[in-house]
């Protein structure tokens, strides 16, 4: 074998002179150089140390395609660690906080979640749209700048809920300052001479604050997520971090790794989609052709109104521009492997470990490959021609199981904003004798690309609104299954099932690991399911493993099978559907309908509508069924079977009306619906019927006005086509006390003709003030009802624990504190949407509820006779009436903080009956009347520690509910102090610790 090929090496510098005098512009020249020079791999000496660089296409599959090759770490991403950690792109692969955020991040990135970005990703593209237009057309915009401060504050708002505001400063935000200069810090680290760093003391302490800067900016958006009442915290990125639980290991990840990908987001969530927006700009001012050909594409979908969802997948051409944008300037331009055992690469020996780096720009570009690689060409990436690209010849996301999760993220986001800025802007480089050169960090962008923007066009709103459907019942058995890592497969599964359900199916939905083995021969399987890289979900690893390997009999099973990828991994697309479909018709089940196949890079909702449209007429024909006719398309389902709770009863707890209010409800669930104790139930609300008279006095309409609503784009909850009074409209299918986004700010501030009006609505951007609030602060506003019902968002649900046990009562009662308070405007009371709500309730009211689950440490023990502490304030004391109902027996203390005896002690006449039976301690303190130094439930706590500690060590659990503000953190303070250091935790780890915080 020989040995790899690279210029000659000088004793212990190596090669290192000829990296750091080398006069390339980027890393991608200075590969494509020394490739020209020692062909397809060559090899560098590093202070003693072999880098070796292997970016033709041959050599690239060679690895890829051999399980012994992984990812690497490399020098520049090792330095990252300092910032990242074992964050998702910066983990080694060992790292088990890499397999375990990768399962539980990846859903928030299938093709369904990202459907539901795309509100936010217009929120923040219209805030860029504004500021172009108020430049006009003789203003510089700095183009790479631009996209920074839009993909940014893009990926806080729609994974974190945080707004950054980059386009309402003059200056970047100051996380993008420290990212670039810890970016080219770490890249130049691996390029210093050995000894030379610890020298540089003013850069390592720069470098060290940078650092200390993001993390701390990641810190705050935790620490404001977690200050959020449960019922205010949105389900987003950030909450599925905090909340959610490894399917396979059932851990949760820690907080310091939280920090770490909090950061990994925030620098890989935008500055690679930055890169990629600001080169397809300048290719097309370069390319007028292309130029006009997207215009047109542009204007045939969107013509003169704001982009819905619905309309990315119809601009293809957009997409076949950016992929061909990644592949001749690939953002991240190279990734590293490594071999996990001594192999050979092109018939060179490699170590085991040793780095290999694949330089896009070279891959990219190989003409054994690519027809004329450096001419800008998006046909390449037509529809009919993806077949004719080799795997492993396109990897601007990376490769295999470490690939960029956030691929169709950003391929959405860039889409967007690339229809927007054609469809409302001619333009121009603010220097035609501009030459593109290129800045590098770790990522690319073009360096000083300047643009111009004159007006095209404005876009004009169109109202989202939704049609309720009808359905028919007969209980025929109908079993869904699914195979699903990014939660696409998931989602397509549960909507066939609820649809069928609402059909009149006797519907399960499942797993297919589930059902391994167990195929029941009444009624339809259908089974949707993604690959995985070319192997099984990890829900579905079990059940292909079966159908392969065991070969079972499958006569009398019924099935069909609906396949989800993506043609940008043209090589194992639809791979797994594949293999199912064909194993189970060679076993012997009848196949209903052939394969349906939905590509998430084209048109995937839109391909699974045409799969779905006939499916029940096929299956009532199939099974001699009547067929329930609906109106409207899948998602419409939900207003008609909205599952709705009856109030049995509505008192007040609070004793003082100066206190505040705090209510218990019971209610009957639907029917057929079980809890369990612990359990939350969610609760969908009107609006309070003084928000709504004052949105229809502002309209000018009469309450009872008849309204129909009309689109040709159906969406949210309002249903179309069909009279609704205008009260009834407003009260249950908007959110009139929501804030109202900078987005839906800036297009109100267009309604108006008065110049000081329009510029104080501007100011009041981001003061959270509703719609409604702006509207009467604003009067020359001029907007009609279709103008606000765009606007609104549609109402959702908040969360309460159930204060009764399944054990005792199949109603379910719950314990509501109603929040009521000066509101922002500076305008009357602001009542909480939710609580207002549950207080106005009367026995006999019908309520849309839905029930959810806690973390399996927040139940009662499952021995009944195990102790429990539970520490509690306000209306946190709610669970633990459930708990104390459903385990009588057990020795149980409980520490409860209210205001007074006389005023808001909850429940205490049902805890008296379990401290006569000698069952229950109660410990209270009351902070309107204290003892002595106790006024907090934590000072209580303090007094009674030995109690605390005694019932620990003999298998007690302990609970936590309470304010997230104030008593929680005070009480687990509390709490540490008990005994050594890592108690609590080690209390925590053995399931035995919960909390509940809100």
């Amino acid at each position: 074998m020989q040995n790899i090929p690279g210029p000659k090496p000088l004793p212990l510098l190596g090669n290192l002179l000829e990296l750091i005098r080398a006069p390339h512009e980027t890393s991608g020249d200075f590969a494509e150089d020394y490739h020209r020079r020692y062909g397809g791999v060559f090899s560098l000496d590093v202070g003693g140390k072999r880098m070796i660089f292997a970016s033709h296409h041959a050599l690239v599959t060679e690895m890829c395609s051999d399980p012994l090759w992984s990812k690497a770490v490399h020098d520049p991403l090792e330095q990252l660690r300092d910032l990242g950690g074992d964050g998702l792109f910066t983990a080694y692969d060992d790292e088990p906080n890499w397999g375990r955020a990768h399962r539980l991040l990846m859903p928030a990135f299938g093709t369904a979640a990202i459907r539901d970005y795309f509100p936010q990703m217009l929120d923040i593209a219209e805030q860029m749209m504004l500021r172009w237009e108020r430049f006009g057309p003789d203003h510089d915009i700095d183009v790479a700048e631009d996209m920074t401060r839009l993909t940014l504050d893009t990926i806080a708002l729609c994974a974190f809920d945080v707004r950054f505001n980059s386009f309402y400063s003059e200056q970047p935000h100051p996380f993008v300052g420290a990212m670039v200069r810890a970016l080219v810090e770490a890249g130049a680290r691996g390029e210093r001479l050995p000894g030379v760093q610890p020298l540089l003391v003013g850069t390592n302490r720069q470098y060290r604050a940078d650092i200390t800067l993001m993390h701390r900016i990641a810190d705050d958006i935790v620490t404001a997520r977690i200050a959020k009442p449960p019922a205010e915290r949105p389900d987003d990125l950030l909450e599925r971090m905090l909340t959610a639980s490894d399917p396979l290991t059932g851990e949760r990840l820690s907080e310091q790794n939280i920090r770490y990908q909090l950061a990994t987001f925030l620098i890989a969530g935008h500055e690679t989609t930055s890169g990629l927006l600001s080169f397809a700009v300048h290719r097309l001012l370069t390319q007028p052709t292309v130029l006009a050909r997207a215009r047109l594409c542009v204007d045939q979908v969107l013509g003169d109104r704001t982009p819905a969802f619905e309309d990315l997948a119809k601009l293809g051409f957009l997409g076949q521009i950016l992929r061909e944008t990644l592949r001749l300037h690939p953002t991240a331009p190279a990734f590293a492997l490594t071999p996990s055992e001594p192999t050979t690469l092109g018939g060179h020996p490699v170590a085991a470990g040793e780095h290999v780096l694949v330089m896009l720009p070279v891959l990219h570009r190989d003409p054994a490959v690519w027809t004329d690689p450096d001419t800008f060409d998006p046909d390449r990436f037509a529809p009919e021609r993806m077949g004719e690209i080799p795997e492993y010849a396109w990897m601007p996301f990376g490769h295999g199981a470490r690939a960029c999760i956030g691929r169709p993220f950003a391929l959405q986001e860039a889409t967007l904003v690339l229809a927007m800025i054609l469809q409302r802007f001619d333009l121009s480089l603010a220097d035609p004798g501009y030459r593109m050169t290129v800045s590098e960090t770790l990522t690319l962008k073009p360096k000083d690309l300047l643009i111009r923007t004159a007006t095209r066009r404005p876009a004009a709103p169109r109202p989202v609104v939704r049609t309720p459907p009808s359905s028919a019942a007969h209980g025929t058995a109908l079993l869904v299954l699914y195979g699903s890592n990014s939660g696409s497969s998931e989602s397509l599964a549960r909507t066939i099932a609820a649809d069928g359900t609402a059909r009149g199916w006797s519907t399960t939905v499942a797993t297919l690991d589930e059902h391994t083995g167990d195929l029941p021969s009444a009624g339809p399987v259908v089974i949707v399911s993604s690959s995985y890289n070319g192997t099984p979900p990890d829900n579905a690893q079990r059940f292909v493993g079966w159908l392969t390997r065991d070969r079972p009999d499958l006569t009398g099973v019924d099935y069909l099978v609906l396949g989800c990828g993506s043609l940008d991994w043209a090589a194992t697309y639809q791979r797994i559907p594949t293999i199912i479909d064909e194993a189970m018709h060679r076993a012997g089940a009848r196949r209903l309908r052939e394969r349906g196949a939905v590509d998430a890079r084209t048109d995937f909702f839109g391909e699974f509508e045409r799969w779905y449209q006939p499916l029940w007429e096929d299956l009532a024909k199939t099974y001699d069924l009547p067929l329930a006719q609906t109106t409207g398309s899948r998602y419409r389902v939900s207003i008609v079977a909205a599952p709705t709770a009856v109030v049995l009863e509505n008192r007040e707890l609070v004793r003082d009306p100066a206190a505040g209010s705090k209510r218990h409800l019971e209610l009957r669930l639907p029917d057929g619906w079980t809890y369990r104790t612990g359990d939350y139930l969610s609760v969908l609300p009107h609006n309070h019927p003084n928000l709504v008279t004052r949105m229809i006095t502002r309209l000018g309409r009469p309450a009872d006005d008849l309204v129909t609503i009309d689109s040709d784009a159906p969406a949210g909850r309002i249903p179309t086509g069909m009279p609704l009074r205008l009260d009834d409209l407003l009260t249950r299918y908007v959110d009139l006390s929501a804030p109202a986004t900078p987005g839906v700010v800036g297009r109100l501030a267009q309604t108006t003709k008065c110049p000081p009006e329009r510029s104080e609505l501007e100011r009041l951007a981001d003061r959270r003030l509703s719609l409604l609030d702006l509207l009467e602060m604003f009067a020359s506003c001029q907007v009609d009802l279709a103008w606000v019902l765009e606007a609104l968002p549609e109402p959702r649900m908040r969360q309460y624990s159930i204060s009764s046990a399944a054990e005792v009562q199949s109603e379910v009662a719950l314990t509501v504190s109603v929040a009521e308070g000066p509101a922002r405007s500076g305008n009357g009371i602001h009542l909480g949407a939710a609580s207002s709500y549950l207080q106005r309730a009367r026995p006999g009211d019908r309520l849309t509820v839905a029930l959810a689950a806690p973390a399996e440490v927040f139940r009662p023990p499952a021995d009944p006779t195990t102790p429990m502490i539970m520490i509690a304030a306000g209306s946190g004391i709610a669970p633990f009436r459930a708990f104390l109902q459903a385990r009588p027996d057990a020795e149980s203390v409980l520490f409860f903080g209210c205001r007074h005896p006389d005023v808001d002690d909850l429940y205490a006449e049902e805890f008296a009956a379990h401290v006569e039976a000698g069952r229950l301690r109660v410990y209270r303190a009351y902070s309107r009347r204290p003892d002595g130094d106790v006024r907090y439930v934590q000072h209580r706590l303090w007094q009674h520690r030995r109690t605390v500690l005694d019932l620990v060590d003999r298998g007690a659990h302990l609970y936590v509910c309470g304010d997230v503000n104030g008593m929680g953190p005070a009480v687990e303070s509390t709490l540490r102090e008990f005994g050594p250091a890592s108690w609590l935790d080690d209390l925590a780890a053995a399931g035995r610790y919960g909390t509940d915080l809100f």
